[in-house]
C-alpha cells in the first residue's frame, strides 16, 4: 500500500511528483512500515497512537511526527495536522475505530485521500460501497493464498484499486481500428493497460495504433465508464481479475 508519488500519474492522483503530507492512525506493524516507507520517499508524516510505546517501532531515526492520542478524536487529529493532510490511512486494530477515524477525517477534515484497513470483508465491501476506500488483508490473503495454491502467479494483485477504478475489456472493431492508443485514452480517466495480439500481450505506447481484433484492456474511472462503453459496444468487466 504504497501511497507515494513519483512522475506522471496517469490515473489523475492530485500531488504527482511533490512532497505530500500524510497522517497515519495505528502505530503497529503496517502503520510504523508504512510511515518508514513514506519518509524514505520524501514526504512529511504524521503518527497518530493511543499508546506512547507503539512508537519504538519507528526506530530512532524516524524523520517523520507523532502525535499520542487517539484517531477518533477531533482535537486529536486537528493538533496532528489533519486539516493540511493531503492523505489519511486508519491502520489501528479495530474496524470500528478505522471507519470512524476515516468518517472524521472525510467529514470534517475533507482530506483529499482516505484509506481504512477493515479486517471484515462484508463490512469493507458495505463502506466501499458507501464511498469510504478501504481495504481487507482478510480478502487479499485469501486471495494471494488460492492464487499461489493453484500456481496462477498472484492473478489477484491487480485488485489492489479500492474499488475505484474498473479493469475493462474490449474487442477492437473495424471503426476504432486504426487509431493510436492515444486517441483513446483520455487524461486522468481512461487508460488502455495492455493489447492483446494474436496470442501475445503487450503494454502499448501511446503511438502504438489499434487494430481490428485485438483485445484492450482498459483501467477506467468511474465517471468516464459511460464514455468508454459507447467508444467499444464491446466493453465488459475484466473477468480475470475478479473470478
Amino acid at each position: 500500500m504504497d501511497l507515494s508519488f513519483r512522475g506522471n500519474d496517469p490515473y489523475g492522483n492530485e500531488g504527482w511528483g511533490r512532497p505530500m503530507r500524510y497522517l497515519i492512525v495505528g502505530c503497529g506493524r503496517v502503520g510504523s512500515n508504512l510511515a518508514k516507507l513514506l519518509v524514505a520517499d520524501k514526504h512529511d508524516v504524521v503518527v497518530v497512537d493511543e499508546n506512547p510505546a507503539a512508537f519504538k517501532r519507528l526506530g530512532n531515526r524516524f524523520g517523520g511526527q507523532v502525535e499520542v492520542g487517539t484517531g477518533i478524536d477531533y482535537d486529536v487529529l486537528k493538533r496532528a495536522g489533519a486539516e493540511r493532510a493531503d492523505g489519511f490511512v486508519a491502520v489501528t486494530d479495530g474496524d470500528n475505530r478505522n471507519v470512524m477515524a476515516a468518517l472524521i477525517a472525510q467529514k470534517m477534515f475533507r482530506i483529499p485521500k482516505i484509506i481504512a484497513r477493515i479486517y471484515d470483508p462484508p463490512r469493507g465491501q458495505l463502506y466501499r460501497e458507501l464511498g469510504l476506500e478501504t481495504f481487507c488483508p482478510t480478502t487479499i490473503g485469501a486471495q494471494l493464498i488460492r492464487d499461489r495454491l493453484q500456481d496462477v502467479a498472484y492473478a489477484s494483485l491487480p485488485r489492489f484499486d479500492f474499488g475505484k477504478l474498473s479493469s475493462l475489456v474490449a474487442t477492437v472493431t473495424r471503426a476504432q481500428a486504426g487509431k493510436a492508443v492515444s486517441e483513446v485514452e483520455v487524461d486522468h480517466r481512461i487508460r488502455i493497460a495492455a493489447i492483446r495480439r494474436l496470442g501475445s500481450v503487450s503494454v502499448p505506447a501511446p503511438s502504438d495504433v489499434l487494430v481490428e481484433g485485438d483485445e484492450i484492456n482498459a483501467i477506467v474511472a468511474p465517471d468516464a465508464l459511460s464514455q468508454f462503453s459507447a467508444a467499444f459496444g464491446t466493453a465488459r468487466p475484466d473477468t480475470r481479475l475478479t473470478a
